[in-house]
């Protein structure tokens, strides 16, 4: 059974879907854009199953409740100081964390931070910050994938192009790879007034973040052969930014969309993940 939850700290209620009894094992999945807590349902379910207290939260600006409005208000110390303060909520000293896309970004800094409070770690699709900063500089084929960037941190009104002839654009980013009525449901959340604004923050909040350091809990890194968004170049060298036991799969033939293209296979790994570093 999966439930609407709210958790609150002293930024605001952040809502969430979380499954599984409530003396479980605490894990902690993060979404990434332009989604929702939503993504995880499969892992929810499983992981529940398995006996784990699951929690999703929708992030800072999916969050009604917790939306700024400056972009300096979507820093990576931002977005991960939210974790923690949920952790603390929840009542978990130490968690499991999970993160996909922008919510794997937050994961590697929440990780990379707070040893002491994260367990284990496992990020889908985005390759740890360094490695991707060293592709981007270094690597022809990440530039060109990265390209859209520039356009949704500078464009003004790059959120109504998005939004226009009943949200097009937004759509055609799910086209044939996620779920229908999961994207009837982002479509309708980014479309709530300033939303996708605040999604859009997290990238123009990337100048007011600081690096992310190595990793030094056990981690799983998972990406799709097929991922538009992060090329090979950066997942293979993210190993070099991770000091504890490290475990990289690949998913052939996959796209970005991962926790949704793939769901049984990666609620599998994360399975087999968690119970080797319990």
């Amino acid at each position: 059974m999966i439930e609407h939850i709210g958790i609150s700290t002293d930024q605001g209620r952040f809502d969430g879907l979380a499954a599984g009894p409530d003396d479980g094992r605490g894990v902690l999945l993060l979404h990434g854009f332009p989604q929702a807590s939503t993504e995880w349902e499969h892992q929810l379910a499983t992981l529940s199953a398995a006996g784990y207290r699951a929690v999703a939260p929708d992030q800072r600006g999916y969050s009604p409740d917790v939306r700024p409005e400056r972009p300096e208000d979507y820093s990576i110390e931002d977005l991960a100081a939210d974790v923690i303060r949920m952790a603390d909520e929840l009542g978990w000293a130490k968690f499991d964390l999970v993160g996909h896309d922008w919510g794997g970004n937050v994961a590697w800094h929440t990780a990379a931070e707070h040893p002491d409070r994260v367990r284990t770690l496992a990020v889908v699709s985005i390759p740890h910050p360094g490695a991707y900063a060293h592709a981007l500089k270094t690597d022809e084929d990440q530039q060109q994938r990265s390209s859209y960037i520039p356009t949704l941190q500078n464009v003004r009104g790059a959120e109504k192009q998005l939004l226009a002839n009943d949200a097009a654009a937004l759509k055609q980013l799910y086209e044939g790879v996620v779920p229908r009525d999961h994207v009837r449901e982002y479509v309708e959340r980014l479309s709530e007034p300033g939303a996708l604004v605040a999604a859009l923050n997290w990238y123009r909040g990337i100048k007011y973040s600081g690096r992310t350091d190595k990793v030094k809990v056990p981690t799983l890194y998972v990406w799709g052969t097929e991922d538009v968004a992060f090329g090979s170049t950066a997942a293979l060298a993210t190993e070099d930014w991770v000091e504890g036991p490290y475990r990289f799969e690949m998913f052939q033939d996959i796209g970005h969309w991962l926790p949704e293209q793939a769901d049984e296979g990666l609620s599998r790994l994360l399975l087999e993940h968690l119970s080797q570093h319990g």
